[in-house]
């Protein structure tokens, strides 16, 4: 079962071509436009689930971040094929903009 939030990303990333992305702020508006800025916290939380769901991938620098520990601006895209399975393979960006080493 899924929330009105959960939805609207959903339908949201549905509409893209593959590998695209989509910023929170629209999603908070598309479900109270009225005060969306009231529910950017619960789009965030919203994601973090579909993203331990495996459903979503939350992204930061266009990379996919591990949804426990992102923090900042983010975007979010559907799965591709590649991208991390479990947080543990997830690559956390760092906030300074510098590349993460392996």
């Amino acid at each position: 079962m899924t929330t009105p939030i959960q939805d609207a990303i959903l339908s949201q990333l549905a509409g893209l071509a593959e590998g695209k992305s989509i910023d929170p702020m629209n999603v908070a508006k598309a479900v109270q436009p009225e005060r969306w800025q009231q529910i950017l916290g619960h789009v965030r939380t919203n994601a973090i689930e579909l993203a331990r769901a495996g459903t979503i991938v939350i992204l930061r620098h266009n990379k996919p971040v591990n949804p426990e520990k992102f923090r900042g601006v983010y975007r979010l895209r559907t799965r591709l094929p590649g991208d991390p399975t479990s947080f543990e393979d997830a690559i956390d960006a760092p906030d300074d903009g510098a590349t993460a080493e392996a």
